[in-house]
């Protein structure tokens, strides 16, 4: 017996879900990565690693609660593939928006808002209308 299909939910429950595993996943990305720093890992190793613990996570939770999915090898292959371009993106945005702020005070911080909020809307329309689209 097939399974029947799901409902997709409403854009704003996708939206607010998506935006509080992202937020728990960039936990365990930090968590991970000061762990192990902790252990005495090379930084740029120990910082890889809490990436792809806090990026495994957002699938992982997305697939299954924001997007109802069973998800598949292809899936998880375009998410990673998605999550690399944005990757790219984001560490982009945030050196233009660096180079074209003036020297204020919280420069850095504005910059790493726009550039992570670029690549979470990016994120999100991707992962929506093409990767788990019904």
């Amino acid at each position: 017996m097939a399974a029947l299909p799901v409902a997709r939910l409403r854009l704003s429950t996708q939206l607010t879900r998506f935006v509080l595993v992202g937020g728990f996943a960039a936990v365990v990305d930090y968590g991970s990565y000061q762990t192990l720093l902790a252990l005495g890992l090379w930084v740029h190793l120990a910082k890889a690693l809490g990436f792809i613990a806090g990026t495994t996570t957002a699938y992982l939770i997305n697939r299954r609660w924001t997007f109802q999915s069973q998800g598949s090898r292809a899936q998880f292959a375009s998410v990673m593939a998605l999550y690399g371009i944005t990757f790219v993106v984001q560490v982009g945005m945030n050196a233009v928006m660096l180079a074209v702020l003036p020297p204020i005070r919280g420069e850095i911080t504005c910059a790493f808002v726009v550039a992570q909020g670029t690549a979470t809307c990016i994120n999100f329309i991707v992962q929506r209308t093409v990767i788990f689209r019904h």
